[in-house]
């Protein structure tokens, strides 16, 4: 095939994507850039395939706490999968919660919000509404609220979290305990004590 074949630059993106799972963030990021550069060579600069790379070398350099570079890429790669597959396709949906974390992290939650509320819509009509995924949307929402204030708006969003993972993963799952936490911290936020002590005791 050579060396720049597409199909040999996707073997290098996976490869590249394990290192990043590993936080091995020099290989990761050498092997993504060679994957990007011969996808975009034989593919175009708009195919999806390059998407996948620019999102996960803005997920990198997220985790090494270079934003700038990340918001660019995480952008770019939002603007190529909704062109390609439509609004409202799974890749949207990761590339919208990878943007909105984003801004989240950097307390810019007027940006995060709408980009967390068009991934859960996403994320329902997808998955149904009692996924996980669907609870992880809701989490980090109703996180969000929590970081403005807004307890009113968050308490329902990780109830509805927390009902999916009872569900889903039954009552002892490590999720769950995440979620009675960010219930708790809801209660004491708003002087609901005895509430809280009671979540914290399950």
């Amino acid at each position: 095939l050579g060396p720049d074949h597409p199909d040999v630059a996707a073997n290098i993106y996976l490869l590249g994507t394990l290192y990043l799972a590993r936080s091995d963030y020099d290989s990761a990021e050498a092997l993504l850039k060679r994957a990007l550069t011969i996808f975009k060579k034989y593919l175009g600069p708009d195919n999806p395939n390059v998407a996948m790379c620019l999102n996960n070398l803005g997920t990198l350099y997220k985790k090494r706490g270079d934003y700038d570079s990340a918001k660019s890429l995480l952008k770019r790669a939002l603007a190529i999968f909704e062109k390609a597959k439509g609004p409202d396709h799974p890749d949207v949906a990761v590339s919208l919660s990878n943007l909105a974390t984003l801004y989240h992290t950097l307390g810019d939650y007027d940006s995060a919000e709408p980009l967390y509320k068009r991934e859960l819509v996403i994320r329902e009509k997808v998955r149904g509404p009692n996924d996980t995924a669907v609870a992880i949307c809701l989490n980090n929402l109703g996180d969000l609220y929590q970081a403005r204030g807004d307890f009113d708006s968050a308490e329902p969003l990780h109830k509805r979290a927390l009902a999916i993972y009872e569900k889903s993963l039954g009552p002892n799952h490590p999720d769950v305990a995440e979620c009675l936490e960010n219930l708790a911290r809801i209660y004491r936020a708003t002087k609901r004590i005895s509430e809280a002590n009671a979540l914290e005791k399950r």
